[in-house]
């Protein structure tokens, strides 16, 4: 955990309310190499269920996309499962859609993987 919170392209947002932790964002930035800018990738978003609908995420948001402007990144992204409608609605009130397909390629543990040299 030290090692993550150390890289300076981890972002890590709580939201507090009342000395207690109600909510967090964690996120990516992601350095183009064809290009001079980043993109900032959200892997997670959470808010507490006694806390939801208070515009908590919405906030974790707007200070992740100030945060992006200053380290100059031109877009923030996230991705949401068909079957979690309220996450589809919070990120279609705060964005443009894009649908994409999105693949899983396994790893094979290292004792089995072939060797990276190509």
């Amino acid at each position: 955990m030290d090692r993550l919170l150390a890289s300076d392209t981890f972002i890590a947002l709580v939201a507090c309310k009342g000395g207690e932790i109600v909510g967090g964002l964690a996120a990516y930035e992601l350095h183009k190499f064809e290009q001079e800018r980043s993109e900032i990738y959200i892997c997670d978003l959470a808010v507490a269920a006694t806390h939801r609908r208070e515009g908590i995420a919405t906030a974790l948001i707007e200070r992740l996309k100030a945060m992006a402007a200053q380290r100059g990144a031109y877009v923030v992204y996230v991705q949401a499962g068909l079957g979690d409608p309220p996450a589809i609605e919070l990120y279609s009130k705060l964005g443009i859609r894009e649908d994409v397909l999105h693949f899983d390629i396994l790893v094979p543990p290292s004792s089995e993987a072939p060797s990276a040299q190509a």
